[in-house]
């Protein structure tokens, strides 16, 4: 074999091989292609099904949220004495009852705005310990304390409640 014959199977492979080359970026960008749209059909069929129960659990914070308001919690739960402490352990005892009970919509939420609920639950019963703190002598004492300091401020479960209809409108 010469040079010229090498010469002219060199020219004759070059086609193929630029042949093949081609054929196989247009089969790997459509392999990728195919791949992509798989996946977006899977997670558009699972966004169907999970949507409604995330937006469920999301309901069931904002209940959660509007039961521990101190305006709403305090008209909810009466005083069964006017012990003071008694009422205060009892207001407590309920956000927590009410935090236990919807413990688990934790996973259909973001970490952040897992968060934010937890810190308006921890900032309202703050608030309670505060507020029986004061000079309240009996358990109806209280209840105008804790009505009295919720109009001077925002209630942490109003703050909470603006983030979670925030992260509502963001899954649309």
């Amino acid at each position: 074999m010469n040079g010229n014959d090498i010469l002219q199977l060199f020219a004759y492979l070059l086609p193929a091989v630029v042949t093949g080359v081609v054929a196989f970026y247009f089969f790997k960008m459509h392999t990728k292609n195919e791949e992509g749209r798989r996946r977006f059909i899977l997670h558009k069929d699972s966004q169907k099904n999970t949507l409604p129960i995330r937006l469920q659990a999301y309901e069931r914070m904002a209940l959660f949220l509007e039961r521990i308001a101190i305006p709403k919690l305090v008209v909810r739960v009466a005083p069964k004495s006017s012990d003071k402490g008694e009422y205060e352990s009892l207001l407590i005892r309920t956000i927590e009852n009410e935090y236990e009970h919807n413990l688990s919509q934790q996973i259909y939420m973001t970490d952040e705005c897992w968060n934010v609920i937890k810190a308006a639950k921890n900032a309202t019963i703050q608030g309670i310990r505060k507020s029986a703190m004061s000079e309240a002598d009996n358990a109806d004492k209280l209840r105008e304390d804790l009505l009295n300091d919720m109009m001077e401020r925002t209630s942490p479960s109003a703050t909470a409640l603006s983030y979670v209809k925030k992260e509502i409108g963001a899954l649309w």
